[in-house]
């Protein structure tokens, strides 16, 4: 009897990598995943419980999933990831339409915790001893076949006061180089043409065996053992980044020339409530060095405003830095008081009234100097990775460019010539918007 399933994927990158290796894991045990919830047996939801607006998110979805189960089918509602592994008695306590619940480490014997589920009467919850996923585990990818996330680590040694990473996903444990190699090699044998490193820091990546960030050792073997053409890097800590890291992607361009550094803020007194070790002049010469080995570079950040006793001058910083450093991509989000985060209790909390104000004026900010920053394109001819058709028109494609990541960044309209999703091609930059470029193929 084939057993159909419908898995809903919440949160960041490195969650939706387990969902995929729980994808490989169930369709080699015979499960047939659906698309539509309604054709399920089983419906599973890979939940985030990051921060409150996300816990939010996997909360609505969990609740419209456990609606189908009152037409009268035996349907089973399975929920795992991080919000399991935080909020696990809330859950089993509020919905008890769920069947299943297991935490953020299950993802490798997900397929035997559904074994046994059609004929389980009561809930049950399962949180298993920290795993580490390696090359061996069946992974079924959800992204488009020529791009792909490689997590290069779990758990997180950092203790930012706001954050509760560590809490749910464990310490720091990171990939054998071997191991990783090993993944980069299948995946370009799927077809993956953009291989995105991902990690709650990568330079982090085997500090926690004493002998420094293994960061670079890595990426030499990675792009000694594959010809994937582009590598790209994606959240770095800001003291992490060393000269011997920017060298490396000078010499190599496989490696773009693209680097995703979470700063969070630049005033120094927030960034030391943060539990950040760094000041706003460590972050001025970090920008500076950066382009100095790599002036073709793209630099994302975020900032988290409205932290407790952040004040309108801290915020003015915010601006100032960005005016002078000219950031390409910057995300910008409102602090969160997170239940059980150091900083909860943090005296001078801002309202969300005063917290969204200051995310809107960095924002409109930020939309100025990127339409300024993108003109600088302008009748560039830059290298594309075709995405496929346009979201905004069947009339155009769209693809990326180096300084571009997928999903977070803005993308290439392009108004001439053809070509296929995941094509590499050359576009004649002629406009620029906001976010966006637009060209034709050479």
């Amino acid at each position: 009897m084939v057993r159909r399933i419908h898995i809903t994927s919440l949160g960041c990158p490195k969650n939706f990598v387990d969902s995929e290796v729980i994808l490989g894991l169930l369709q080699k045990d015979g499960w047939q995943v659906v698309e539509e919830p309604e054709e399920a047996e089983v419906l599973l939801v890979n939940t985030c419980g990051f921060i409150q607006p996300a816990v939010e998110e996997s909360v609505e979805v969990i609740l419209e999933l456990a609606g189908l189960k009152k037409d009268g089918t035996k349907r089973k509602l399975v929920v795992t990831g991080c919000m399991v592994q935080r909020y696990r008695e809330k859950l089993l306590e509020e919905i008890p339409e769920i069947d299943l619940l297991v935490g953020t480490e299950g993802v490798k014997e997900i397929h035997t915790y559904l074994a046994g589920l059609a004929g389980r009467k009561s809930p049950e919850l399962f949180l298993p001893e920290r795993f580490l996923m390696d090359a061996a585990l069946p992974r079924t990818l959800a992204t488009p076949s020529y791009r792909a996330w490689m997590k290069i680590t779990e758990g997180c040694n950092n203790r930012c006061s706001y954050c509760m990473i560590p809490s749910i996903r464990g310490d720091l444990r990171s990939r054998s180089i071997k191991d990783l190699c090993a993944e980069a090699v299948q995946l370009e044998r799927k077809g993956v043409k953009e291989l995105s490193l991902i990690a709650q820091d990568l330079t982090a990546y085997g500090t926690e065996t004493g002998s420094g960030s293994q960061l670079v050792p890595l990426l030499e073997k990675i792009l000694a053992s594959c010809t994937i053409p582009w590598l790209r890097l994606l959240y770095l800590y800001p003291t992490g980044i060393t000269d011997e890291l920017l060298e490396l992607m000078a010499q190599n361009s496989r490696v773009v020339p693209y680097l995703d550094i979470p700063f969070q803020h630049v005033s120094t007194p927030v960034l030391h409530r943060m539990n950040r070790p760094y000041t706003t002049e460590l972050l001025e010469d970090l920008v500076g060095r950066i382009r100095k080995i790599l002036p073709e570079v793209a630099l994302r950040t975020t900032f988290l405003l409205g932290f407790p006793g952040e004040t309108e001058k801290d915020v003015e910083l915010v601006a100032a830095f960005l005016k002078k450093t000219h950031i390409d991509h910057v995300g910008v989000f409102a602090y969160s008081n997170e239940e059980g985060s150091p900083s909860e209790f943090y005296a001078n909390q801002l309202s969300e009234e005063e917290k969204q104000q200051r995310v809107a004026y960095i924002h409109g900010l930020q939309a100025e100097f990127s339409a300024e920053i993108l003109q600088r394109y302008r009748g560039k001819v830059e290298q594309v990775l075709v995405e496929g058709v346009s979201q905004e028109t069947d009339l155009l494609l769209e693809g990326r460019t180096r300084f571009q990541a997928p999903d977070i960044d803005g993308c290439v309209l392009i108004n001439d010539g053809q070509a296929n999703a995941g094509d590499l091609v050359e576009v004649k930059i002629s406009e620029t918007q906001t976010y966006d470029l637009i060209g034709a193929i050479v």
